[in-house]
């Protein structure tokens, strides 16, 4: 079975949110355990990631230095941090199968998602992202051309376009790593964001693309027939902060979505999550589970958090109170 494993954020950094570099290899050290666990059991593993943290860093890196150097666009970032947490995966997950005895090559593709040029989020970018800023600093990033809002008392923030992933440009080069016998991980952040040319070329774009989204796209492009959304709860929940809390074990991708259009999932956590699960299973996806990073092989094994299953399959059954 071909598995697509979604890391959240919380797996590169510590459980206060922390992200030295040191912080995140222990982290992704832990976070290689499961998956680990799994290929040695035989199971086709694919992984992506989140990269918040990693581009929030950068990003603090661009404001310190705007006054000298120019920022680095967005584009570049997602770049860079696949290669940064792409490096500390591919280590980490090497250790785990050689201390298994398990002999697998472990690869991190660079990867690029296509968005649409025309996408309404680049006329109107609404996405905050960063830290805030008192306005005479943001001042100076708006004269490099970003996008800067008053937030009020809180600051200036910046604000970005986040525009519908459309194709994973490079997951033919993930699929054939993985035919070669490769473990890969791919599509960091999403993808890095890119449109095209009336020419035919590429080019990155300032933006950022829904790593949850970005997942399920890749998914369907590879083949996987589960997809894994690790994150830091263990599953999608009704009625959340409310006495009539409940989470759900397994339920059909219709009656999920009507949960959703009633307003259960937030909007900036879960709700982007339960929507990658929908579409990874109405695209031809087995199956989606949403849990949490410590409970990836559980999940996989069908023992641990939300399951989403096709709407001719199942409808909901008990969930936790």
């Amino acid at each position: 079975m071909r598995v697509l494993i979604a890391l959240g954020g919380n797996a590169m950094t510590t459980t206060d949110g922390r992200a030295r570099p040191g912080d995140q290899i222990a982290a992704v050290t832990v976070a290689m355990e499961p998956v680990a666990d799994l290929v040695a059991a035989g199971y086709d593993v694919v992984l992506t990631h989140g990269n918040g943290p990693q581009v929030g860093n950068l990003l603090v890196k661009n404001e310190l230095a705007a006054s000298v150097v120019p920022p680095v666009p967005l584009d570049w970032c997602g770049a860079q941090t696949q290669g940064t947490i792409g490096f500390i995966v591919v280590n980490a997950l090497e250790r785990a199968l050689a201390a298994r005895g398990v002999r697998r090559r472990v690869a991190a593709v660079v990867t690029r998602t296509l968005v649409d040029a025309g996408d309404p989020g680049f006329a109107r970018p609404t996405k905050p992202i960063g830290r805030y800023l008192p306005r005479d600093e943001a001042a100076v990033l708006v004269d490099h051309g970003e996008t800067w809002e008053d937030r009020g008392e809180r600051g200036w923030r910046r604000v970005v376009a986040s525009p519908e992933p459309l194709e994973v440009l490079d997951a033919p080069a993930a699929a054939a790593l993985l035919a070669a016998g490769f473990v890969v991980v791919a599509n960091g952040g999403g993808g890095i964001p890119v449109v095209r040319s009336a020419d035919g070329s590429i080019r990155g774009v300032e933006a950022v693309i829904d790593k949850d989204l970005g997942a399920a796209l890749l998914g369907r492009a590879l083949g996987a027939e589960t997809l894994v959304i690790a994150t830091d709860v263990d599953g999608a929940v009704l009625g959340y902060g409310t006495p009539e809390a409940r989470q759900l074990d397994t339920v059909d991708v219709a009656t999920l979505r009507g949960y959703a259009a009633e307003g259960h999932f937030a909007s900036g956590s879960m709700g982007p999550k339960v929507e990658a699960a929908c579409r990874f299973v109405e695209r031809g996806g087995r199956r989606a589970v949403i849990t949490s990073l410590t409970r990836i092989a559980d999940a996989v094994r069908d023992h641990a958090g939300t399951t989403v299953l096709p709407a001719d399959i199942t409808r909901e059954v008990a969930g936790h109170a």
